[in-house]
């Protein structure tokens, strides 16, 4: 199958912080503790991210992730989709929940028009017929799976697009400069590559979280008296 582009340059792109797939529009609970002031500084924001990639993005995201790359080899996409299904009905937050999900289907539309070439049929016909959500972190393994990238890669790609949507949020939510910004964001390459390394080996059914305060910040946001994002 002839890319468009090298594959690592084709899945870079995906990563790109300006993907129009909706990420500036969420900040998943962030906004709720900069209201609160739970979250305040370069510091706590540092902090913030840390935890999500510890105890939730890395233990339920990237499995999906990895869900993808262990069952789709031998096309068995049922268990991808039920591992889809699964993590997202366990997302507490209802706009938790939906932005998750609206992530994919924009990430799918648009992939699909940017590499027609890729066996879509799968994934469409699961979304379509309601076999699955298609939530961000399934479509983005599904894609960079069928674009050859390796499955650590690919986790850690996906681990850095939260923390770089977290980082970005914290921009608008907080007096936070654009050079602390990306500071931060070189600061916690370590954090993304550990936080995979945590759950690498744990089979996909086993996704987790344990963040309940972050929980209750996504549940409150709804109710906030003035909002910049939609979670």
């Amino acid at each position: 199958m002839k890319l468009p582009a090298p594959q690592w340059l084709a899945y870079t792109q995906l990563l790109d912080s300006a993907l129009p797939v909706g990420a500036f529009a969420h900040s998943f609970g962030l906004e709720t503790a900069a209201q609160l002031g739970t979250v305040r500084t370069t510091e706590d924001v540092a902090s913030w991210v840390r935890g999500m990639l510890r105890h939730v993005w890395a233990p339920t995201d990237a499995l999906a992730v990895k869900a993808v790359y262990e069952f789709g080899p031998a096309g068995d996409w049922r268990r991808v989709w039920e591992v889809d299904e699964w993590q997202h009905v366990s997302r507490a937050a209802m706009e938790t929940r939906d932005g998750v999900m609206k992530m994919g289907r924009r990430l799918y539309k648009l992939a699909r028009a940017m590499h027609p070439a890729l066996p879509w049929g799968p994934l469409e016909r699961a979304v379509r017929e309601g076999l699955c959500p298609g939530t961000h972190p399934t479509v983005h393994g599904y894609v960079a799976f069928h674009l050859g990238i390796p499955i650590g890669q690919a986790a850690e790609g996906y681990l850095y697009g939260c923390a770089s949507a977290a980082v970005n949020a914290s921009l608008r939510l907080l007096s936070i400069g654009q050079t602390d910004a990306q500071a931060l964001l070189a600061e916690l390459l370590r954090d993304v590559a550990g936080a995979w390394a945590s759950v690498a080996e744990l089979p996909p059914g086993r996704f987790h979280a344990n963040a309940p305060a972050a929980e209750l910040y996504m549940m409150r946001h709804e109710t906030l008296y003035s909002r910049l994002f939609m979670s």
